[in-house]
């Protein structure tokens, strides 16, 4: 379908702020900087939001704790923010955040893992696992039930949150019940059509994925790193998922290669591809009504996964 009407005017006005221009000589603090001045507050209040420091592997992870209402243990969402491992935070993702609380009604952990070129793979990857860990470790403390942690994410976060399930299985836990991946990156060396025929013009381009993997990655075999590539990691026996891929995305098509791979390993696997969207359109649910839909979509299945009809 064509790119959505919605879509398409706030990609334009994306272009204009100038955030998508990412070139070689582009400083990455000028482009988290940016990001942060576009940041809206959000409307959605919660009962309870704490910003706290947690033992990390580099050091102290700051983490931004969402808590509904009510004192019964609650499902928990462990949330790891896009922004291609270079920007982001856990402000700039406080709004969807706030809206996966509202909507799920879980206590939501977003996680302010370590950037890049500061600190490049695996360090996020090790942040993203700790903060997985700490949940489970600290549910009581946090109001969570131990046997329902999911974890989430969107673009290079939903690369992590992929990677996390796949180590909590390998390491016998944390134990996850659920991943919900937003255009998860998946494979550095993808090549299907979707890199080519959506290189421009859509907010992600090509060459700003480029760019991104140019501070993440110390060399190329970083890249065929499962933990960088979870298409090409161990995929029996991982939490069901939910993957949602946009279709005017760069990132489309290797989103839906990881659902079917997850599938042919035998998981329990829903895919779905919101047409005329764009990357980055979940989480806009004020500006595209699309964005509503994906985000009713994915509390349903993340209240189904927690068990809560």
């Amino acid at each position: 379908m064509p790119l959505d009407p919605q879509a398409a005017a706030l990609i334009e006005l994306i272009d204009a702020s100038g955030l998508g221009e990412l070139t070689p000589t582009t400083d990455p603090q000028v482009v988290r900087d940016l990001l942060e001045t576009m940041t809206a507050p959000s409307s959605i209040a919660i009962a309870h939001v704490e910003d706290r420091m947690i033992p990390g592997p580099g050091g102290e992870l700051p983490v931004r704790i969402f808590c509904p209402s009510g004192d019964d243990p609650k499902p928990a969402i462990v949330y790891f923010h896009g922004g291609g491992w270079v920007i982001g935070s856990r402000d700039s993702h406080d709004g969807l955040c706030r809206s996966l609380v509202d909507a799920v009604g879980a206590v939501v952990v977003s996680v302010d893992y370590r950037l890049a070129p500061e600190d490049p793979f695996p360090a996020a990857v090790n942040d993203a696992f700790a903060a997985a860990c700490w949940v489970q470790a600290n549910a009581e403390e946090i109001g969570v039930d131990p046997g329902r942690i999911a974890v989430a994410g969107d673009s290079a976060g939903g690369n992590l949150a992929a990677v996390v399930a796949q180590l909590a299985r390998d390491a016998g836990g944390p134990n996850l019940c659920f991943q919900l991946l937003v255009y998860p990156a998946t494979d550095y060396e993808c090549d299907r059509p979707s890199i080519t025929d959506n290189a421009e013009g859509y907010f992600l381009t090509t060459p700003a994925m480029q760019w991104f993997y140019s501070h993440y990655l110390k060399d190329a075999a970083d890249g065929i790193d499962p933990r960088m590539s979870p298409i090409r990691g161990n995929l029996n026996g991982l939490p069901p998922a939910f993957v949602i891929t946009a279709e005017y995305d760069p990132l489309r098509d290797q989103g839906i290669a990881y659902a079917e791979a997850l599938a042919a390993a035998g998981n329990e696997v829903t895919s779905r591809t919101y047409g005329g969207m764009f990357h980055g359109f979940f989480g806009m649910q004020e500006m595209i009504d699309a964005s509503q839909v994906a985000l009713d979509d994915a509390a349903g299945e993340l209240r189904g996964a927690f068990g809560m009809g």
